[in-house]
Formats: C-alpha cells, structure tokens, sequence
C-alpha cells in the first residue's frame, strides 16, 4: 500500500475532499481530511466515514492511520 493509493481511495469516497496523506514504510500512514461531509459531526463520526472509504485495508494492508479532520470553514478559520 503507498500513499497516493490511500489518497485515491478517501478522495473517491469523500467527493470534494482535499487530501493530503505520508507514510514512508507502507504500512502506517498519517493523513489530512478538510471535507464538507464533516460538518456537524464529531471527531469519530468523521474518522469512521474516513475509515469507510478504506474498507478491508484498514488492519490489513493498512495497519494504522492517524487522521486529522476538518471541515473548510475550520480550516479558513484558522488562516
């Protein structure tokens, strides 16, 4: 598993979503999430729609994936 394929993979389940995701061992990975479809929910409701974009990758292929999520207007927030 590489980065780009992660990446390929949270982008096509998340339409719209800004990704950015590292990881240089193939194995674990951090990644950054700013979509819409966060709005309104919570820190794990937003993982565990990441989450879903992997389906049986994750704890396989992907053993672990340190997320951060936010919503556009948190991150305009922060600028």
């Amino acid at each position: 598993m590489d980065s780009s394929r992660i990446q390929a993979m949270i982008e096509q389940g998340l339409p719209g979503a800004q990704v950015e995701v590292s990881g240089a061992d193939g194995v674990h990975f951090e990644a950054t999430v700013v979509a819409s479809q966060f709005a309104g929910k919570l820190p794990l409701a937003r993982h565990r729609l990441v989450y879903a974009t992997l389906g049986e990758q994750m704890g396989g292929a992907i053993h672990a994936l340190a997320l951060t999520t936010r919503t556009p207007e948190e991150v305009a927030a922060r600028r």
